[in-house]
Order: structure tokens, then sequence, then C-alpha cells
């Protein structure tokens, strides 16, 4: 009896059983995603709650603390995308994940702001690095396969964000200091168990650690194949022009990040009459939406051409965001609930339609022998737009509804401009222009 077979989006043939490309590693590297979320989640919904009442910080000094360690953090993509280029990918992103446990226990030891200000920041290199790695691996054990990888990864993660809430949110209801400190040791408790599962990876295939089949000295009997370095020096992402606009185009596209965070909620609860219970309930949307939708749209992103083409109804997601939400301040409150809702859902559509053009764009238009180097510089786009993120939402939110029209327009008219920067070149790939400025 024949066994059934599925087609990937490149029109491979695949048995059903392997619906999760990169195989035995590519599984694990979807748990250390969990994993690593649940932890985040039980921080990320009480770090500021710590801060405040077990380390004894005022406002201000919170406000200091996780800005300084932001701004480090910015150097974390680039840093680490470059280290992948020159050494295994496998042990580097083992050290990433555990130094991230010792910044995150070592929270635990001071009261200090200047202290806690050394250690955050380490802390926020670490996860800002470790982002890009995991996008790393991911890419190299999935291969032509990794948008519907990522969409996975993207699920995976989203749950365990969820789970590591819930279980924070069931915690905080002690309203006891201990379970704080309780909650920054799950944290690094997670890190650990990330870097315990990834142990137990292979090092994924590399077009900058090449191995020789054959070289002019023999190998010895108990040798194995001898990793050569390119000969020629890789190109670099600074010098490339075009790259750095796609990743400028990038760090406006993030804004949806935005949005959900500090945008809506602000302005559900101060400019609409819709009940403040939404906010929380829109949240809860966002989260579920992507839970069930983001593999199907996997789709989307499944070659560099349809990615680029898909920018088009990326656009229209944003502006009908942008639309709903200056139409929620007219009308009843049904209306005002109706318009908050068709907003989230409009902005979670284009947050899983960005995420799958951004993840295969950002690969194929990297060189491999200098992949690591180019998503490192990649992901400073969505390191810069937590900067800038807050600004523009809240310039939005000044202006009105005019304001958020205005910002539904702008982040289309991106689209159109990576559109027209990420180009055809009719040989079955895509380049991006200006070209690429010589390293000699």
């Amino acid at each position: 009896m024949s066994r059934p077979w599925r087609r990937t989006a490149h029109g491979e043939r695949v048995p059903l059983g392997k619906r999760i490309p990169g195989g035995q590693d590519g599984r694990r590297m979807l748990v250390v995603s969990f994993v690593d979320r649940v932890g985040s989640g039980l921080w990320g919904a009480t770090a500021a709650l710590y801060f405040t009442y077990a380390a004894g910080l005022g406002t201000a000094e919170i406000g200091l603390l996780l800005g300084v360690s932001g701004a480090v953090g910015i150097a974390g993509p680039p840093l680490g995308g470059a280290l992948a280029d020159r050494v295994p990918l496998r042990p580097l992103l083992i050290v990433v994940q555990l130094v991230r446990a010792v910044a995150s226990l070592a929270l635990l030891t001071t009261t200090d702001l200047r202290l806690l200000l050394a250690i955050a920041s380490l802390g926020s290199l670490g996860d800002r690095a470790s982002s890009v790695l995991t996008k790393l691996y991911a890419t190299r054990v999935a291969g032509p396969d990794r948008a519907r990888y990522q969409a996975i990864n993207r699920t995976a993660a989203n749950t365990g964000w969820a789970v590591g809430g819930l279980i924070a949110a069931a915690a905080l209801t002690s309203g006891s200091l201990t379970v704080y400190r309780w909650l920054l040791i799950g944290d690094a408790l997670s890190f650990v168990a990330s870097a315990l599962i990834t142990l137990g990876c292979a090092e994924p295939p590399s077009a900058t650690r090449v191995v020789a089949t054959s070289c002019p000295r023999a190998a010895k009997p108990d040798e194995g194949p001898r990793e050569t370095a390119p000969r020629t020096p890789p190109p670099s992402p600074w010098r490339d022009r075009g790259y750095l606009t796609f990743t400028a185009t990038e760090a406006v596209l993030f804004l949806d990040d935005s949005v959900f965070k500090i945008g809506l909620p602000l302005w559900a609860a101060t400019a609409t009459d819709a009940p403040h219970q939404l906010v929380p309930l829109l949240l809860v949307l966002n989260n579920v939406l992507v839970v069930l939708f983001q593999v199907p749209m996997a789709r989307f992103g499944a070659t560099p051409h349809t990615a680029r083409a898909t920018l088009r109804p990326l656009a229209g997601a944003f502006l009908l965001g942008g639309a709903a939400l200056a139409a929620s301040t007219t009308g009843a409150t049904w209306l005002a609930v109706a318009a908050l809702v068709l907003a989230a859902t409009a902005f979670t559509v284009a947050e899983m339609l960005h995420a799958t053009i951004s993840w295969e764009l950002s690969v194929a238009l990297a060189p491999p022998r200098a992949q690591g180097a180019y998503l490192g510089v990649h992901g400073l786009a969505q390191a810069v737009q937590r900067s800038i993120g807050p600004l523009a939402v809240t310039a939005a939110i000044a202006a009105g509804p005019l304001g958020w029209l205005g910002f539904g327009a702008g982040l289309a008219a991106m689209c159109g401009a990576q559109r027209h920067l990420v180009r055809d070149r009719g040989d079955g790939a895509l380049s991006v222009a200006p070209v690429t400025v010589s390293e000699h």
C-alpha cells in the first residue's frame, strides 16, 4: 500500500507524516521556542512589578533601566549574526541561552540601580541575539520550506507566551513578593531548558563553513572531513545599501507590534466609548488568530516572488486597520466595539502577513555566505521599532481619527515602497536596489 503524500510550496512530494520541516532538529527547535516564550511570558508580564515591589525602584528609575537596557540590546542582532558566520551555530546558541539564564538570576542578587542596569543590558543583548540565532538555525535546517516552518514556529511561540502569561496571572493572585522572585527564576529555568534541548540538536549546514571532501593533504584515519573557510571574504551587509534600505522599511512595517502593546489599549480606553474590559479581549483575539491562522498563511510567503506580491494585501490590511480605529470614535458604544474588533483583526492579519513576508525576503535577499551577518542586520528592524514605535502610535493618538488614517496610509505606502525596492530580476531570483557597494 502506497504511503500518502503532500506537496510543499515548491511542488516537492513529501510524506504526510513529515509536516514539520527540518526533521527531528526542526521539532526540537519548536520546543525551544515554546519553552523560551513560556519563560518570557512569566517575566514580561511582571517585570515592571518586580522592579517596583521587589527591587524598590521608582517609576523614573524603571523607565531608565528598561530604556537603557533596550538600547544596549539593539547591538545583539548584528553581533549574534556576525558571530554565527564565524563559529558553529549550535554551541553559540547554547552559550547565549545560558547568558540569558545567568542575567535573569543575577537580577535577584541586587537592588542597586547601576548593577541592575549592567545585568539587564547583558540580558537584553542575549535576548535580541537569541532571536536572530534561532531564526538562522530554523532557516538552515528547514531549507526551502522555511516559510511553513516560520509559521509553525510563530504558533509555538505565541502559545508559549499565552501559557506563561496565564501562569503569571494565576501566581500574582497570592499578592506575595516571593512570587515575583519565583517568576523570575522560572524565566531563568526556561533558558536553561532551552539550552539543554538545543544540546541535543545537530549543527545545521552552512555556506560559511564548507566541509572539504578532498584536500591536498590526506586526512588521517581518525580524522573526519575538515572544514575550510571560503577563500574570498564574504560580503558585508553594512556596505549593501539595498539591504540596509530594505531593513529600514522593515522597521516601519513592524509597527503593528506597538499598535497592540500601546496604541490599541490607550485609544480604546481614552478616545472611545467601548468598555475597558474589551482591551484584554482584543489582545486575546490577536493571540488566538495567530495560533489558528499563521500556519495556513505561510503560503503567502512560500517563495520570494509570492512574498513580494503579498505586500499588496498587506497594504490593504494596514489601511483597513487605521480606518477602523478612526471610525471607532463615532456612533454608539456597539459601533465602537465593532470598529475596535475590526481594527484588531485587520492589524492581526497584517502582523501574520508581514511575519511571513519578512522572514522569506530577509533570507532570500541575503547572500548564503554571509547569511548570519545579514539576518543580524535585519534583526535591527525590530529593535529599532521598539524605540520609535511608542512615539509613532502616541503621535497617531494625539492627532485623533485623522492620525490613525494617516498611520494606516503611511504603512500602506511603505508596503508599496518595499515592493518597488525588492525587484524581480527575471532569472528566478529577487534583488534589492541600489546595487551592493564593492568590498574593495
